[in-house]
């Protein structure tokens, strides 16, 4: 599965950038695709996983990595900034990459064929409290704070959030949707799921940027090194200590080394803020994160079996 998994997640990230470089496609093509992501596939893998999901006290060890995660992520970029000489857009741009992961279009699909199925409630519950929260709270102030925007206040935190189509799916898959639902609502909710995986890296394809910002290459590699090695890395001493075992913690560090979301390179780019060094961030992260994913999942399955 794993194998087959990755044989199409490369497929369609080629793919998506043939289309992108050759303009097969119109235009604004990755802005519908996302939508059909966002409305239609991404409610329908919460829908199936969600009730299978034990309520249990562990699963706040779960949403506390990537918040965690965060902490560290503003430390770091922080220091590493004054450090290195960061520009402020730089700086900006690291925050938003670093602390932001890919944890839904790419996390759900990989942690089901490298965890297995049983791994992908956990990974809704990583995205949903921790990725899409973060977004929606430190990723509005970043951008707020950098970029020139008038600072979010709650009420405009609290609609966007709740405008969030996989958050409603969520709340229904934790309380009326039962585990095992009728075969043919199943079966319609795995086949939407299973076209995840397609559609998302075709998006990725078309969206990412993969020229190289020669002037920024410091902060690039220093984003990159965060991102797919220091962050898991301490997401994996996290996990033992918030009694995070088996498929739980396998799921928890895979969602920890996903890279940077396409979305926080999209928004810092819409701000103005190193829109090169934002591209090559998100670019070049998933591309190297197909040979680091593994990795992890392999350590991760040692570790945690």
């Amino acid at each position: 599965m794993a194998f087959d998994a990755f044989a199409l997640v490369l497929a369609m990230l080629a793919l998506g950038y043939a289309f992108q470089r050759f303009r097969v496609l119109p235009g604004d093509a990755p802005q519908v695709l996302n939508l059909v992501i966002l409305y239609v596939c991404l409610p329908a893998a919460v829908l199936r996983y969600a009730p299978r999901l034990a309520l249990e006290p562990a699963l706040l060890g779960v949403v506390a990595v990537p918040w965690l995660l965060l902490l560290a992520t503003v430390v770091l970029v922080g220091a590493c900034a004054r450090w290195l000489g960061f520009r402020r857009d730089e700086h900006a741009v690291l925050l938003l990459t670093v602390a932001l992961s890919n944890t839904s279009y790419l996390g759900y699909p990989l942690v089901r064929a490298l965890v297995g199925e049983a791994g992908l409630p956990y990974a809704v519950v990583y995205d949903q409290f921790g990725a899409f929260v973060i977004l929606s709270t430190f990723g509005l102030w970043v951008l707020a704070r950098y970029g020139g925007e008038h600072t979010p206040g709650a009420r405009e935190i609290a609609v966007r959030i709740l405008r969030f189509p996989p958050l409603w799916a969520l709340l229904v898959g934790f309380s009326v949707m039962p585990a095992e639902p009728p075969h043919w609502i199943a079966g319609g909710l795995q086949k939407l799921s299973d076209a995840l995986l397609p559609l998302a890296m075709l998006t990725i394809g078309l969206s990412v940027r993969l020229a190289l910002p020669r002037d920024e290459l410091r902060p690039l590699a220093v984003g990159l090194l965060l991102k797919l090695a220091l962050m898991p890395l301490l997401a994996l001493a996290l996990l033992p200590l918030l009694g995070l075992q088996g498929v739980m913690a396998q799921a928890t560090l895979l969602e920890a080394a996903m890279p940077s979301m396409v979305t926080a390179g999209a928004l810092a780019i819409a701000q103005g803020l190193a829109p090169r060094l934002a591209a090559a961030m998100v670019g070049y992260g998933v591309l190297l994160s197909m040979a680091t994913l593994p990795l992890w999942a392999m350590l991760a399955r040692s570790l945690f079996a």
